[in-house]
């Protein structure tokens, strides 16, 4: 039995390696390429780590650490859909929820089931971990696009009323400080723009 729930891990631990090779949309800061989901999990998990007195409520950070890690790892069987890309809604949640029971059913069943459970947790965005994880998944690529001027922003001709009402009720609802230093750079950016 042991041996065969290693087995389990590791297949686990080589199937989210593709994680590596989906790549997202948003560029790295010096903007010499884009960076993949892998990349952007463990970024975000730094950032709960350095950002969690920011939180709105207390939050258990290597919970929310977990769920930054995880979170995407659906993006290997369906890709990455950007913020501002169009897809539906509905048909992205179908999908990945699928792809979740896929991938952590790869793993022995008890911590399998505790990864999915972080993911729908994360998905729901309705506990202050959840809340906080979802508002740093806003705020981590909002960053990018200000301070690489424009980023994809410019690139899909998003409005400051698209990033105010897409990004910023997630941000403001798991981390209101956050979304007040935000809400300065938006601004900041977009009057640039319009001069």
């Amino acid at each position: 039995m042991p041996l065969e729930s290693l087995k389990q891990r590791i297949e686990f631990l080589r199937e989210i390696d593709q994680l590596k090779s989906v790549v997202r949309q948003s560029p790295l800061l010096d903007q010499s390429r884009r960076e993949n989901s892998a990349e952007h999990s463990w970024h975000l998990a730094m950032y709960a780590w350095i950002l969690q007195e920011y939180a709105h409520g207390p939050v258990d950070v290597q919970r929310v650490m977990k769920m930054l890690l995880a979170h995407d790892l659906v993006e290997i069987d369906v890709g990455d859909m950007p913020l501002h890309g169009g897809s539906s809604p509905t048909l992205q949640a179908e999908l990945e929820a699928a792809a979740a029971v896929r991938i952590f059913g790869l793993l022995p069943a008890p911590q399998g089931q505790e990864l999915l459970a972080l993911w729908q947790e994360f998905e729901a965005a309705q506990t202050e971990d959840a809340r906080f994880a979802k508002a740093l998944d806003r705020f981590q690529p909002l960053l990018v696009n200000v301070f690489t001027a424009g980023g994809t922003w410019t690139q899909n001709r998003v409005s400051r009323e698209q990033v105010v009402s897409r990004y910023g009720p997630v941000i403001q609802r798991g981390a209101p400080m956050l979304w007040e230093l935000c809400k300065q750079w938006v601004d900041t950016h977009f009057a640039a723009q319009a001069s």
